[in-house]
């Protein structure tokens, strides 16, 4: 799988903590704003190709820590072209593929893990393309590390457009993602609390 070692003003566990914190109680506390970012969004001393795959890591941590501030720094803009083979048509609006990941997967216990990278980048160049496959596990809220509780898992193939923004980070311009396979119960997605 892919990984990087990044350098935060905080320690890995208190990133970790405030994440996990920020995900349980964003719903429930009014004193938060629902857009307050529990991690970085730019990272220094970044490769251009770290930073090319770090457009898609922070999608994926904005559905896993369900932080739109942390998802919408991912994209280019409001218009985007995202195509899902899950969906019968294809997103060409952040604010609507926010409204249904957000709402749909942000609450649960997820994990999206990004493997296979291939990056086509030319040095200098302000767009770049990826391939990639990723792991995604979905469990019900809070019931994520139930052994034999409710789970559902998808292998994704991603096809990923890249913009590098005049802030330095690049961001997603276009997307089609094609889910290979899926495993367990997929009334994990569909809302709704399977039985125990």
């Amino acid at each position: 799988m892919y990984s990087c070692v990044y350098k935060y003003k905080s320690s890995a566990s208190e990133q970790y903590t405030a994440s996990r914190k920020h995900k349980s109680t964003k719903s429930t506390s009014s004193s938060e704003s629902p857009n307050m970012s529990s991690y970085q969004v730019a990272l220094v001393s970044l490769t251009a190709r770290e930073a090319i795959t770090d457009a898609l890591l922070r999608c994926y941590i904005g559905i896993d820590q369900n932080d739109a501030a942390m998802f919408e720094s991912a994209f280019a803009g409001e218009d985007i072209n995202l195509s899902h083979s899950s969906f019968p048509t294809p997103f060409t609006s952040l604010a609507t593929l926010k409204d249904v990941l957000l709402t749909r997967i942000g609450p649960l216990d997820t994990l999206h893990m990004l493997t296979n990278v291939r990056i086509d980048y030319k040095d200098g160049e302000d767009t770049a393309s990826m391939k990639a496959y990723a792991l995604c596990q979905h469990a019900p809220t809070g019931r994520g590390k139930q052994p034999d509780g409710p789970k559902f898992t998808t292998g994704v193939d991603y096809a990923v457009d890249v913009v590098k923004g005049e802030d330095g980070l690049w961001r997603i311009t276009n997307a089609v993602l094609e889910v290979v396979w899926t495993q367990g119960d997929h009334s994990v997605m569909i809302g709704g609390e399977p039985p125990m």
